[in-house]
């Protein structure tokens, strides 16, 4: 596993940080009308489509909805609120409370509702089409449910919705062009789903849209040109759909654009040379995993309040602009998996980050020296990712000053010389890679010092001498590979004869280790592949090792083992 293997930008992860980046915009928007609690007469409508939705959640671990009795008047019922002068319900609000149900089309008969807020439950079944007939709607948060089906297109009769958010259901079939008749609508949020089809071109009449969400869907086609005549955008995200074409020019002019997020399409086209001159609110700029080309424009960067920049796995080219300095909230900025090319030098600029928790420049063109400047980086640093690129020099032992780093990727360049004695004290390392150079020398014993080490590559190197026995120190080992190199002496039982070693996966193969394999290996009782081909072992195959009962992977060729396969092996089903 490589760094970029756990960095995937459509994780759920990173859709439930979108939403919530919206969410906590718009509580400023959120504006309920008054109410009370007082007795008056019973409505009879209200209470009866109340004790309706009631029926319908047969799933209420909380009891929240015991007080929906005759005890007490309707509009003292957890979770309702009435309006002062008619005593009608004017919100539902049962949010997070793991109630499991369906929605009652009775709801729709409550003609004074302005806000269904029911969002963090296990609702299922469809929404009702009766909601249509809520004129009086402001607000609508059904996310993070299971509702199926589609999207009803009688939503578009409540024309006084302001805040629509589904996300995180299971939705199907196509957006309602019906929705671009919602004038007032200020967030339309319907992420994470099941959607399939277009974009309505009608959307672009939501002219009081500030937050427009479809990410995590299956959409497909272009972006409409109409999208971009929503000039109060403050959200725009369609991240991992498999949308086409160009981003319409006149979104790029859309200045009050702070999240803009389109990762993960089919999408092309170059970047505008003057993109931060015209969108200067940016704070997140997702545009990884598509097809983009060009140089990236210098003047991204003069958008100043930029915190997260991804522009990974397109076809950039040309060197990274040193106009970095200006960005003091920058945290996250990746730019892996694209032709950029020549030096480093860019680096300099990024030490005024002080914000800066992840930089991936990993899979490029980059050559070069990596400048003394990368050690001055944020000492906030927790990822650092230069692999497969052209980088020549030695490793600085300077890089002991990112004290906070968890992931170091520095595997398949042309670096020289050894490994530092200083790594040691990045006692926080966790990822560890520095396979495919031309390192010598020996393996330090100091790396017996990383305690959190969970794995670690120096396969492909010149690396001599033996393996330190202080890697018994690194108690949460699970990948070793340390193959392809000029390794000698014997097994240290410190590395396979211990079960304090949680090792999965060994690759000491193509070395030159000698002597007999530790009976001890058995103790490896976590252990899924061994690797210890092409080296100079000998004696018996320990009948111990039918102990590693998860083993699915075992490679022993190349060497001088005698004598016959043990029996104990039949043991091992994953073989």
């Amino acid at each position: 596993m490589t760094l970029h293997q756990t960095n995937l930008c459509a994780s759920s992860s990173y859709s439930i940080y979108l939403h919530l980046m919206i969410l906590l915009f718009l509580i400023s928007l959120l504006c309920l009308q008054p109410t009370i609690t007082a007795v008056a007469p019973t409505n009879v409508t209200d209470r009866f489509a109340l004790l309706k939705f009631k029926e319908s959640v047969p799933q209420d671990p909380y009891n929240i909805l015991s007080s929906w009795n005759d005890s007490m008047h309707f509009c003292n019922w957890l979770g309702v609120k009435c309006g002062r002068r008619h005593q009608r319900v004017t919100v539902l609000d049962l949010q997070g409370h793991k109630l499991r149900g369906t929605l009652s089309p009775h709801v729709g008969n409550l003609s004074f509702l302005r806000s269904i807020i029911l969002q963090n439950n296990s609702f299922y079944g469809e929404i009702p089409q009766e909601l249509g007939h809520l004129f009086r709607l402001q607000q609508l948060y059904l996310y993070n449910n299971t509702l199926e089906g589609e999207i009803p297109s009688s939503l578009s009769n409540c024309s006084n919705l302001r805040f629509l958010d589904l996300w995180g259901n299971k939705l199907k079939g196509k957006i309602p062009f019906e929705l671009g008749s919602l004038m007032k609508l200020k967030l339309l949020q319907l992420g994470d789903n099941n959607l399939v089809g277009g974009i309505p071109p009608s959307l672009g009449n939501l002219s009081s849209l500030k937050a427009f969400g479809v990410a995590y869907n299956n959409l497909v086609g272009n972006i409409p040109n109409a999208i971009g005549q929503l000039y109060g955008l403050v959200f725009f995200t369609i991240s991992v759909n498999k949308l086409s074409g160009t981003i319409p020019s006149s979104l790029y002019n859309v200045s009050s654009l702070q999240i803009f997020s389109v990762s993960v399409n089919q999408l092309n086209g170059t970047l505008p040379a003057n993109i931060g001159l015209n969108l200067p609110n940016l704070q997140l700029f997702h545009f990884g995993a598509n097809e983009f080309s060009g140089p990236i424009p210098s003047s991204l960067f003069n958008a100043t309040q930029l915190q997260r920049i991804s522009l990974d796995n397109n076809k950039f080219l040309g060197s990274v602009p040193t106009n970095l300095e200006n960005l003091p909230n920058l945290f996250y900025f990746r730019l892996s998996f694209n032709y950029l090319k020549k030096s480093l030098h860019f680096l300099t600029s990024l030490t005024n980050c002080s914000r800066l928790q992840t930089l991936d420049l990993g899979v490029n063109q980059f050559d070069g020296v990596l400048p003394n400047s990368v050690s001055n980086l944020s000492n906030k640093l927790i990822e650092l990712d230069f692999e497969y690129n052209e980088i020549s020099g030695t490793l600085p032992g300077s890089l002991k000053n990112l004290v906070n780093l968890i992931a170091l990727g520095l595997n398949d360049n042309h670096f020289i010389g050894v490994i530092p004695t200083t790594f040691g004290k990045l006692e926080k390392m966790q990822v560890l890679g520095l396979k495919g150079n031309r390192l010598s020398g020996e393996i330090p014993a100091s790396m017996g010092n990383l305690t959190h080490l969970f794995e670690i590559f120096l396969d492909d190197n010149r690396l001599e001498g033996t393996i330190p026995p202080s890697i018994v120190n690194c108690q949460n080992l699970q990948l070793l590979g340390i193959s392809q190199n000029n390794l000698n002496g014997s097994i240290p039982l410190q590395l396979i004869g211990t079960s304090l070693l949680p090792l999965v996966i060994v690759n000491l193969s193509h070395n030159s280790f000698t002597g007999k394999l530790p009976f001890e290996v058995g103790n490896l009782k976590n252990i899924n592949q061994m690797d210890i081909s092409n080296n100079n072992l000998f004696g018996e195959i320990p009948t111990s090792i039918g102990n590693c009962l998860i083993l699915e992977y075992l490679y022993l060729q190349g060497n001088s083992f005698s004598g016959a396969i043990p029996s104990s092996m039949a043991s091992l089903k994953g073989l």
